[in-house]
């Protein structure tokens, strides 16, 4: 996504201020969304799509800069969901579908931290993959 430069020129074509201006601007206007959280022990994934599943954007406790055992605690999956109810906000979201993975910690801080900056919530599903006896375990070494 990035950011934008827009430059204003006058009549002359000469940039005012001096300086160009560098503002965010949301390519997309989406009323409704899904919330997709991915929370492992170790971090928070915070991913918003629109209704077919395209990605508008995504975040994790990784990249705002928690390190190690931090990633994983309440807090940084709260930031992480604020941060995207932010971005959210800006792309006109209103409300969004929750869809929730993993056994972490972070899992209903996401949620709180995203809901904090005014979006309405319309359900919350858990699609925590579970296995069904798995794969068929190795043969005994014979030696």
């Amino acid at each position: 996504m990035g950011k934008k430069r827009i430059v204003k020129k006058t009549e002359n074509n000469e940039e005012v201020g001096g300086k160009a201006q560098a503002v965010s601007i949301s390519k997309k206007n989406v009323e409704q969304g899904v919330l997709q959280i991915q929370s492992t022990y170790n971090n928070t994934k915070v991913i918003l799509t629109d209704k077919k599943g395209n990605a508008l954007c995504w975040s994790s406790s990784g990249s705002l800069g928690f390190r190690g055992a931090k990633k994983g605690t309440p807090f940084a999956a709260a930031k992480v969901g604020e941060l995207l109810g932010e971005k959210g906000r800006t792309m006109g979201v209103k409300e969004v579908d929750v869809v929730v993975r993993g056994v972490g910690s972070g899992r209903e801080s996401a949620i709180r931290g995203f809901i904090s900056k005014g979006i309405n919530l319309i359900s919350i599903k858990d699609k925590t993959p579970i296995p069904h006896n798995g794969p068929k375990p190795p043969k005994p070494r014979r030696v």
